[in-house]
């Protein structure tokens, strides 16, 4: 009667070891590539500093450098690369100018990229035509133009100071991405275009 019992014990635990071996397999083949199974992938980590959730860039309605009409709507789908510059500044909006250019050359492919003026007295579609040339960015980043009370709400919506006459304006790089909403910010103090790229290519990822 024991060795009876002892075999259908035996057996039991056979089965229970063979279905167990079964979860796990299934696990590890469903199991993200680089991850431990049933161990699920971690929210996107970025360089830079993270937009609260549910944030919309606001849409632009404004004239480029070469009087094309800018609209965010138009450019969902894709990351947009949006900083604040102004044509005659000689000091921080070059060096953004070139982070954005070398984040594009880094990521191997463009994409849409705008500078929202904050200088609207003195930024001129000429000025502006000479501000991109002079940083070799003509055809990669448009310059975005227009009147003071155009522009404010786009300034409010990026939580932008402007430039004045007694402070200089936040100097700021900005990721949106292809649903339209602002998801990483980075001061022009901490951006690199390595970090830009970087992101760029989590915001693209998440696409796929």
């Amino acid at each position: 009667m024991v060795p009876r019992l002892l075999a259908g014990a035996i057996l039991t635990l056979a089965a229970v070891a063979i279905a167990l071996v079964g979860i796990r397999t299934g696990n590890e083949a469903n199991a993200p590539e680089g991850l431990a199974p049933g161990v699920t992938a971690p929210p996107a980590r970025f360089a830079g500093s993270r937009i609260p959730a549910g944030v919309r860039a606001p849409d632009l309605g404004l004239r480029d450098e070469r009087g094309r009409i800018v609209r965010m709507r138009d450019l969902r789908g894709r990351p947009v690369i949006v900083t604040f510059l102004y044509s005659t500044c000689e000091d921080t909006c070059p060096l953004v100018a070139q982070q954005v250019r070398g984040a594009l050359d880094a990521l191997g492919h463009d994409v849409p990229a705008l500078a929202v003026s904050v200088d609207p007295a003195r930024d001129t579609p000429v000025r502006a035509r000479r501000f991109l040339a002079e940083q070799r960015v003509s055809g990669r980043l448009r310059f975005v133009l227009g009147p003071r009370r155009a522009l404010q709400p786009v300034w409010d919506g990026y939580a932008i100071r402007p430039q004045s006459v007694r402070e200089e304006h936040q100097a700021r790089i900005v990721l949106v991405d292809g649903g339209g909403f602002q998801r990483v910010g980075f001061p022009a103090s901490e951006a690199t275009p390595e970090r830009i790229a970087q992101d760029l290519r989590t915001l693209e990822a998440e696409r796929d």
